[in-house]
């Protein structure tokens, strides 16, 4: 009997899994990150509700680009001596562990200055972001908006990674208790 109920046990894990972790934002969405100036970045984030759990993932090419972590002060000031990380794959993912402002920029010479830095505000999920669709997203065109990077970009917003595991952990030990 008590084999029987393993598949059960890994569905259930499976599925509830899928509230522990937050939203892939691609930064540019279609874009990327690029020093040619199709993207505003800063209004680029402005459309997105970031929550600690959440992934950005930076797509660019890395001979002529790369993403720097940095302080306010070097990001108002395109100021890339000091950077808090760097980042240089031309597919860097970092994941926003905590509630904050994260600044990033480019640190070839001259593109942060061009419009090449982002601003990122993560804050903790709330309950009223559980299970909710995409926000729709403004696109230049239909074929944008049908675009696998935007799908990407504005996927749904299931946050509660403290809750999701929780859960996650109280059904597991429920339907492990009963098989005992």
């Amino acid at each position: 009997m008590a084999l029987g109920k393993s598949p059960l046990i890994c569905l259930v894990m499976i599925a509830l899994c899928g509230v522990c972790f937050g939203a892939v934002y691609r930064v540019g969405d279609f874009s990327g990150w690029s020093s040619r100036g199709l993207v505003d970045y800063n209004e680029w984030a402005s459309t997105k509700d970031f929550h600690v759990g959440d992934t950005l993932t930076f797509s660019y090419n890395n001979q002529f680009h790369n993403v720097m972590q940095v302080t306010n002060e070097d990001y108002e000031s395109c100021n890339p001596a000091s950077p808090i990380a760097v980042y240089a794959s031309g597919s860097d993912t970092i994941t926003l562990e905590r509630p904050d402002n994260f600044y990033f920029l480019c640190g070839a010479p001259g593109h942060c200055q061009a419009g090449q830095r982002v601003e990122i505000l993560a804050t903790l999920p709330t309950p009223d972001d559980s299970f909710t669709g995409p926000s729709p997203t403004p696109s230049a065109s239909p074929a944008d908006a049908m675009s696998p990077s935007s799908a990407l970009s504005s996927s749904p917003a299931l946050h509660f990674s403290k809750l999701g595991l929780g859960v996650t952990m109280f059904v597991l030990s429920t339907l492990l208790g009963s098989l005992f």
